[in-house]
């Protein structure tokens, strides 16, 4: 054969066939390896569900045990305690009987009273049994309740709608409300400031999830994933063209799941969901997410309303200014008075002090006098004893008036 202007001989030709067949098995080769390779990480991965689920439904049973222990625990509590109180009111017939000869109206008195309290355990026992078979009958209505599409809806909602009342003032929520397109979602929040209200949709398809965790081998269980995505993308469609009207409500829209670990399974398996949600503008929370949600608009009602009474504040707050300048002069005020006071004081310690000295100095010419009288009267005293005394007496003068002096 000859190509472009090059002659190609048979053996050529066979040989490049030969390549090209070779790299066609090596490629098929390598697909059907890393097919291999994929349908055993699926099959572990099945398996690995299958067992999760395994141990989900071990735990039931167990807990199912556990509970059927606990009540025949409880029961065999009761019928001791049966046996104790029927020991005890024959213990108490016995005394009774050993008794008899005292006065018939004590004896009648002691009976009913110890029937009345016979009766009154007894209707203890009665009430306890009453609260057992209760409890029974709420753990099968509980099953019913999830065993049933309605129910489980009503079940979410109420879950919803108890969030939101412990969160919310009532004036601040509105289940069932009907909006302009004549749409009736499960709960709208009004937010302050006259923004759009905020729509809440607890209507989760649980029908699906359960069919997911009740699949029995891959095929159920594609199968139910596939049903399962396919709700979910028809409800997120719904919430999206019913609920999401604007100057109405918020551009986003909350879809409540009533369960935690479904929450997290969504997203931890259901990635696709999620973005899907996200770009209809649609948000899933779970029970805490709904919870922080409500404290967070809790919070903008609490600063609404303070920014509406921000004018009364601020004359309250000029109110307190006046008053804290008034007392701030009455107290400038007081101190004035509290300093012309210890002026006052302290004049009056001067002339106390000067008082004092005086009478001192008084005292002092007093006692001298005294002595000079005493030197007149002694006669036998010359000239020279009275000239002295006379300078003692000037000396003592002198002094006091010196202490006078340092004093002032």
């Amino acid at each position: 054969m000859t190509l472009a202007g090059r002659v190609f001989t048979l053996g050529e030709m066979l040989m490049l066939a030969a390549l090209i067949v070779a790299t066609l098995a090596l490629l098929g080769l390598v697909l059907a390896w890393r097919n291999a390779g994929r349908r055993a990480t699926e099959a572990e991965e099945s398996r690995r569900r299958a067992a999760e689920a395994d141990a989900r439904m071990s735990e039931i049973l167990k807990a199912q045990s556990e509970m059927h222990g606990r009540m025949a625990s409880m029961a065999e509590i009761f019928g001791s305690r049966q046996s104790e109180l029927n020991q005890a009111i024959n213990q108490r017939f016995d005394s009774m009987s050993s008794r008899i000869g005292q006065s018939m109206t004590e004896q009648q008195k002691s009976t009913h009273e110890h029937l009345a309290r016979l009766q009154e355990r007894l209707a203890v026992i009665d009430k306890a049994q009453t609260n057992i078979q209760q409890l029974a009958g709420d753990v099968v209505q509980l099953q019913s309740i999830l065993s049933n599409k309605q129910t489980r809806g009503a079940f979410g909602q109420g879950r919803m709608e108890a969030i939101i009342a412990d969160g919310l003032p009532m004036d601040a929520y509105s289940f069932q409300a009907t909006l302009s397109n004549g749409n009736r979602p499960d709960c709208v929040i009004h937010m302050p400031n006259d923004a759009p209200g905020l729509v809440i949709d607890a209507k989760f398809p649980l029908e699906a999830w359960n069919a997911i965790r009740e699949a029995a081998d891959d095929a159920q269980l594609n199968e139910a994933a596939k049903r399962f995505r396919r709700d979910m993308d028809v409800h997120i469609k719904a919430i999206s063209e019913k609920y999401l009207i604007a100057g109405e409500t918020q551009d986003t829209a909350f879809l409540f799941v009533p369960s935690e670990s479904i929450f997290a399974d969504i997203h931890e398996h259901h990635e696709a969901i999620i973005q899907r949600a996200h770009r209809a503008r649609v948000v899933i929370v779970s029970p805490s997410l709904l919870m922080l949600s409500i404290q967070v608009v809790q919070a903008l009602l609490k600063d609404a309303r303070m920014r509406e009474q921000a004018h009364l504040i601020q004359a309250e707050v000029l109110r307190l200014m006046e008053d804290v300048t008034r007392l701030d002069d009455r107290v400038r005020k007081l101190q004035t008075h509290f300093g012309q006071a210890q002026k006052d004081i302290d004049d009056i310690l001067v002339s106390s002090g000067k008082v004092t000295r005086r009478g001192q100095k008084i005292e002092a010419m007093d006692f001298d006098t005294e002595r000079a009288a005493a030197a007149k009267a002694d006669a036998d005293k010359g000239v020279e004893g009275k000239a002295a005394d006379s300078r003692t007496g000037q000396l003592r003068l002198r002094v006091v008036d010196q202490e006078d002096e340092q004093g002032r």
